[in-house]
């Protein structure tokens, strides 16, 4: 799957509420109100994400859980990255 251009990439970033551009990554920072509902969230994301065969970068911190999604093998962000910033986001509206 081929690597977007920046405007593609400003371009879904338009329609991402909370994800920004990191880098060469897809990235967005939550703050749950306990370790737990961290951890739970990232349960449910991970099996969206083992459904799609395409998996985020994460890294949890007590209640505050950093996603980045980028195509390691095309060296930067595809439409899969896209979507599973989609697929997180749409979990995220769902945990309230």
């Amino acid at each position: 799957m081929p690597r977007l251009d920046r405007s593609a990439i400003d371009t879904a970033l338009a329609t991402l509420d909370g994800w920004t551009l990191a880098g060469d990554a897809l990235e967005r920072t939550v703050k749950f109100p306990s370790f737990a509902d961290a951890v739970a969230f990232l349960v449910r994301l991970g099996f969206e994400a083992e459904a799609a065969d395409h998996h985020p970068d994460v890294r949890l911190s007590y209640r505050e859980l950093t996603l980045r999604y980028v195509t390691h093998s095309e060296g930067g962000i595809t439409e899969r990255d896209v979507e599973g910033a989609r697929t997180a986001s749409r979990l995220l509206a769902r945990a309230g």
